[in-house]
């Protein structure tokens, strides 16, 4: 393939893409691939999770404008290009029975109208590859959910001219994964690498419960990206109302993690192309095509 390699990695809010798959992102712009984020809502409804900053009205009246100025920051370190789909935060719902979802939300919209908007984005990128989550979601969140349902329909209905004939000159993505980075073996290779130096570990609570997460899942693709570990880190903590710099993310020492687990894990869901498994490259494929 002589044209320029492009990725396109969809999002369900702004700081999703820094904790999922970031490292990825920044090895391939350093290589010269496009990569453009689709990130589906504001975040509007997203709760200020880092200590420091709860409680300040400015933030709290205007949330949906500090996070996409957050979004700005992260999408600068990570080199990436972004746009934003449109579409408003559902929120977590909490409680026994869940609340309703807020009318107009993203979760609440027809699949097929909401892939449209991503139907166009890939025809007017023609990524190569597409990232999402898978149809849990990563985690039950509904808009999490929601970007895996209308990610399915736009990777197929993309290069069907007869699809969404509204949304521009067809194109089809050859490759679909999951970001499969919150792991059972990462987590665990982790978790006994700290124990095995003597240090304190923030996975063990979540070994002991991951039973109770959902089925373990297939790992395909384990993309070698230890040497951007720290952008990864910066683009995360540009989202300050998400995440506290002294929180538990930040607490494996990198070069820690560089020694016992160098890799962002995807799982291939689908290929128009050959491959053989495992990979080591989300182009697997396409780049000698």
């Amino acid at each position: 393939m002589t044209e320029q390699l492009r990725m396109m990695a969809v999002h369900a809010h702004p700081d999703d893409e820094s904790s999922k798959g970031a490292a990825t992102m920044a090895k391939y712009v350093s290589e010269g691939v496009d990569v453009l984020v689709a990130t589906c809502t504001g975040g509007e409804r997203g709760s200020i999770l880092n200590p420091k900053l709860q409680g300040d009205p400015y933030i709290e009246e205007h949330i949906h404008e500090v996070r996409a100025r957050e979004m700005a920051e992260a999408r600068d370190i990570l080199g990436v290009k972004q746009e934003w789909l449109g579409f408003v935060d559902s929120g977590l719902p909490e409680g026994d029975p869940l609340p309703p979802l807020p009318e107009g939300c993203f979760a609440l919209q027809d699949v097929d109208e909401a892939a449209g908007a991503l139907v166009r984005l890939i025809r007017e990128f023609r990524p190569h590859v597409v990232t999402t989550y898978d149809e849990n979601g990563g985690y039950p969140h509904p808009d999490h959910i929601m970007t895996h349902k209308i990610s399915m329909v736009a990777f197929e209905a993309a290069g069907d001219p007869e699809r969404f004939p509204e949304a521009g000159e067809p194109w089809q993505p050859l490759k679909l994964y999951y970001n499969q980075g919150f792991n059972r073996p990462r987590t665990q290779a982790l978790h006994d690498a700290l124990l095995e130096r003597g240090m304190e570990s923030p996975y063990g609570e979540w070994l002991e419960r991951w039973h109770t997460m959902g089925r373990e899942r297939t790992l395909t693709t384990y993309v070698p990206c230890g040497d951007f570990f720290e952008i990864r880190d910066k683009a995360l903590i540009a989202h300050a109302t998400q995440i506290d710099p002294d929180g538990g993310w930040f607490r494996v020492p990198l070069d820690l993690q560089r020694e016992v687990w160098p890799t962002e894990e995807y799982e291939l869901a689908k290929s128009l192309v050959d491959t053989s498994l495992p990979e080591d490259d989300l182009f697997a494929g396409i780049r000698n095509n």
